[in-house]
């Protein structure tokens, strides 16, 4: 059985920061890529951070470069997000995603809030 389980969200004060975690179980992790979106209310899910599944290569949209960082232990399975410089308009539901050929697997989403 496929899981996603994400983890560490939290209601953070603008100019924070946050460490999100993606446990992952049931598919072979190191042929995925994995990726972590966020939706906020009213809008569309959109892609934050990318990483490949070996040669860890990353891409992030430009509204988080420079401020987030994705990174993945294939020996635990896991995928991370370093959030810094947390901006209120960051503030959303966060989900991971893996993903291989045309093939997706979704967590249930952790919720952010950047907030004073």
């Amino acid at each position: 059985q496929v899981q996603l389980v994400e983890s560490g969200g939290d209601l953070v004060q603008p100019g924070g920061s946050l460490r999100l975690s993606c446990a992952a179980s049931g598919f072979t992790f190191t042929t995925y890529s994995m990726s972590w979106y966020r939706q906020a209310p009213g809008k569309e899910r959109e892609l934050v951070a990318r990483i490949g599944p070996v040669s860890g290569s990353t891409n992030y949209p430009d509204s988080v470069k420079g401020r987030f960082t994705i990174s993945r232990d294939n020996a635990k399975k896991t995928v991370t997000l370093q959030m810094n410089s947390l901006k209120v308009e960051d503030t959303a539901v966060y989900y991971c995603k893996a993903a291989r050929l045309g093939n997706s697997y979704w967590g249930q989403g952790t919720q952010v809030t950047v907030s004073s």
